[in-house]
């Protein structure tokens, strides 16, 4: 696979991640638990993916004594830190839009 190519695909899986972390919180709002998890999965495992091409890449970097880095490379390894963090934070406010919903239901609202 050639290096552009390996860069859209850690673009992709990282793009494919970010949307499903931000459906499973849209479906949290709504209290749409199962729902939720069901996009956390399917998040999880695009990070997976994503997280192996990163490797490969890197892998690559050592092995060929350096690579050029692009534009393109970067923007990639942007979008992959973007989505590990999106990831934590949006599982925290999952967390929280749990608790809220629970204590909605107890108070009847």
């Amino acid at each position: 696979m050639k290096f552009e190519q390996e860069i859209f695909e850690l673009i992709s899986h990282t793009g494919e991640a970010r949307n499903n972390i931000f459906n499973a919180l849209n479906e949290m709002m709504e209290n749409n638990k199962e729902k939720s998890d069901e996009f956390l999965k399917l998040a999880n495992q695009q990070m997976i993916e994503a997280h192996n091409m990163q490797t490969k890449l890197i892998q690559k970097d050592i092995e060929e004594d350096g690579i050029n880095v692009s534009l393109l490379m970067v923007h990639a390894q942007d979008q992959f830190m973007t989505a590990m963090s999106e990831e934590f934070l949006v599982k925290k406010m999952i967390e929280m839009y749990g608790t809220i919903h629970a204590l909605e239901a107890k108070v009847n609202v």
